[in-house]
């Protein structure tokens, strides 16, 4: 089962798109790390406090793959120079 969830937030401490990108990548990083994931950004390149990130995830189930993107929308929520707006998941 494929599982993606797409992810949009807000950059508080960011002032250019240099800032957006060390977050970023710091934040691709640690997912990918930590989970067996693949993230990227979606949307909102040119603005520097606004991102949509899409993270999918293959798994034996639904359900399993749905436990792993709240896993990483927990670490997500970790970063305290981010906001989580809107949050879309679906599994196909």
């Amino acid at each position: 089962m494929i599982t993606y969830a797409e992810v949009e937030i807000f950059l508080y401490e960011c002032h250019s798109l240099k800032d957006k990108r060390s977050v970023l990548k710091r934040i691709k990083n640690r997912l990918s790390k930590d989970l067996n994931i693949a993230i990227s950004e979606m949307d909102y390149q040119d603005l520097w406090q606004r991102s949509k990130l899409g993270i999918v995830t293959v798994s034996e189930s639904g359900e399993i793959g749905q436990q792993i993107i709240q896993q990483a929308l927990g670490i997500l929520d970790s970063f305290t120079e981010i906001e989580r707006t809107i949050t879309n998941t679906e599994i196909r």
